[in-house]
């Protein structure tokens, strides 16, 4: 006998989870739909070569590839074992193996389905996604190897008020989600013109790497990364005043202006920060506490402007639960050059676990049923009835359902009371001859006799 169990880093979700699940897609699409962006879908698989040196070499080695179909038919089994054999050893990505891989984000199957349907869509192209992501991660709180992504992202339009566009649709949804949120956000381009202060053009990636590891490792295992990846020992010591920097954002700015004023792409990125920070220094973010954070990197190496990332300023999840950027040429590499985009990524899972801590979700959702009406009946005649009254409300949208089984009247109350349906229309001959139903409110106790319309205008 075979005990059931799931893989580790996935989750099953019940009725109560998923009517609180779906009450965030739900007000996450809204807001997507409201600021003009269109729905899309791409396959959960994607050929190995789309995804592989895309996310850094970290990234690569979360990618859960697929064994090719059928591979013990294959007459080539020797150069089959020495590509398993290198793929154990180096984690080597070999088309001979595999050819194809679940998505890792939804951001570069994007950038692939854009160059795939360019003459088809309308440039500045806005879309959101909302589907599941796979990733070969080691499980913890906050952390799955399964889990949804809700993406919106601006592609064909380099203006920054896409930027200030996505910073008022965060606020608005994290307001009706009432998840207060600090925001952070900084610029690819001042962190690669900290890599030319520091005479490491060269290194940016392994800089941005272990900078975007200081709230997980702390000064001492960023300084220590850095050191491995052969950043030289000077260039370590000049970092330190920027990972230790406190202040407010005008504080901020105004040293990196001192640091970086005779570097050009630097000059670039405050001069995109200035323009995020005057607009919203008049307005009043609902829910959202924007922050410069000049040590926010984000390992992916597409992000070449703005980087964001969002976490929670309540309950005991320190992970972000939203992150995303300005990348000005990831479509470039399939093929089409100077196609300049902006996207965020809501981390649908991470949102449900705070919300789950916080308990702000309406009294609707946590209700364990949708169902507005249950009609119970005491027989078979009275059954077939009730399958007619039931299709009239439906036509009226309004949730029903019928108890399908002959048991006593108490059983099928029972049953509405554990499933929380809030009221029960009795069903008799009576009922049947006069076209009066009994309706009974299940939390007050409160019974009358309606017609099928009162019913219908009472439940509405």
């Amino acid at each position: 006998m075979i005990k059931p169990s799931i893989p580790s880093g996935t989750r099953d979700f019940g009725t109560t989870d998923m009517l609180k699940r779906n009450y965030i897609f739900n007000t996450i699409k809204q807001n997507f739909e409201l600021f003009g962006y269109s729905p899309i879908e791409t396959p959960a698989m994607e050929k190995i070569t789309t995804l592989t040196g895309k996310y850094g070499d970290e990234g690569d080695q979360l990618i859960f590839k697929i064994l090719n179909s059928r591979i013990h038919e294959s007459k080539q089994k020797d150069i089959l074992l020495n590509e398993f054999k290198a793929s154990l050893e180096f984690s080597k990505n070999s088309e001979e193996l595999t050819e194809k891989a679940l998505r890792y984000d939804l951001t570069v199957p994007f950038a692939r389905y854009v160059v795939m349907n360019q003459h088809n869509l309308t440039f500045p192209f806005k879309r959101y996604q909302i589907q599941p992501v796979w990733r070969a991660d080691r499980p913890q709180k906050g952390r799955y190897r399964e889990f949804f992504q809700c993406d919106a992202d601006v592609i064909g339009s380099d203006s920054l008020i896409n930027e200030l566009e996505l910073i008022n649709l965060m606020d608005k949804c994290f307001a009706e989600l009432k998840i207060p949120v600090t925001l952070k956000f900084n610029n690819r381009k001042i962190l690669s013109a900290i890599a030319q202060l520091i005479n490491e053009p060269n290194k940016i990636v392994e800089i941005t790497v272990a900078i975007d590891k200081l709230d997980k490792i702390g000064v001492d295992g960023v300084n220590k990364e850095l050191q491995n990846s052969g950043v030289n020992p000077k260039a370590i010591e000049q970092l330190q005043p920027l990972i230790n920097f406190k202040g407010n954002n005008l504080e901020k700015v105004s040293v990196l202006a001192q640091m970086l004023n005779n570097i050009e792409i630097g000059l670039k990125g405050i001069e995109e920060i200035n323009f995020i920070l005057n607009y919203f220094s008049e307005k009043n973010l609902k829910h959202i506490l924007l922050e410069l954070d000049i040590t926010l990197a984000r390992g992916l190496t597409y992000y070449t402007g703005t980087i964001f990332e969002a976490k929670a300023n309540a309950g005991n999840l320190t992970s972000s639960i939203l992150g995303g950027g300005r990348y000005d040429d990831l479509t470039g590499i399939f093929g089409l050059k100077n196609m300049s985009g902006v996207g965020i990524s809501f981390g649908i899972d991470r949102i449900f676990d705070v919300m789950n801590e916080l308990n702000v979700y309406p009294n609707s959702v946590n209700q364990i049923s949708t169902t507005q009406l249950m009609f119970a009946h005491f027989g078979n005649d009275e059954l077939t009835y009730c399958l007619n009254l039931a299709n009239e409300l439906r036509q009226q949208n309004i949730n029903c359902e019928v108890y399908p089984d002959l048991a006593k009247i108490k059983k099928q109350f029972d049953f509405a009371n554990k499933k929380q349906i809030p009221y029960v229309c009795v069903i008799g001959s009576e009922e049947m001859q006069s076209q009066l139903y009994t309706l009974k409110n299940l939390a007050s106790g409160e019974q009358e006799k309606l017609s099928l319309n009162q019913i219908i205008q009472k439940l509405k």
